[in-house]
C-alpha cells in the first residue's frame, strides 16, 4: 500500500513552482518599473503579463532558473582547474568554440 505522505509531492511541488514562477514574474515587473523608465527615456512602464514574457524570454536566451548557465555546464570551472598548463595554453590558441585564430572556415 502506498504511504499517503509521498503523494502530496505530486502536488506541492508543481503548485510551488507556479507560486515561484508569479512571485518571480511581480519581482520581475516591480523592477522594471521601477528601474528602466527611469535609466531610458523611451522606456515604459510594464504589466504583469509583459514581465512574465520578459521572464520566459531570459529563459530562452540565457538558460535555466536551476543553476544552469547559459552554457548549460555546472562543472566547466573543475574542468579548467583539472588541465595541465599546456592544455589551458592550447585552449587559449585555439579559442572556445575549437577553431585557431586564423582559421576561416
Amino acid at each position: 500500500m502506498k504511504s499517503k505522505i509521498g503523494s502530496w509531492r505530486y502536488v506541492a511541488w508543481p503548485v510551488l513552482g507556479l507560486l515561484a514562477v508569479a512571485v518571480m514574474s511581480g519581482v520581475v515587473m516591480l523592477l522594471w518599473n521601477a528601474v528602466a523608465p527611469a535609466l531610458f527615456a523611451d522606456a515604459r512602464q510594464i504589466d504583469y503579463l509583459h514581465a512574465l514574457g520578459l521572464l520566459v524570454l531570459c529563459r530562452i536566451l540565457f538558460g535555466g532558473f536551476r543553476g544552469h548557465g547559459g552554457w548549460h555546464g555546472r562543472n566547466r570551472w573543475q574542468k579548467w582547474q583539472a588541465m595541465t598548463p599546456e592544455e589551458r595554453e592550447q585552449f587559449h590558441r585555439r579559442g572556445p568554440w575549437g577553431k585557431a585564430a586564423g582559421d576561416q572556415k
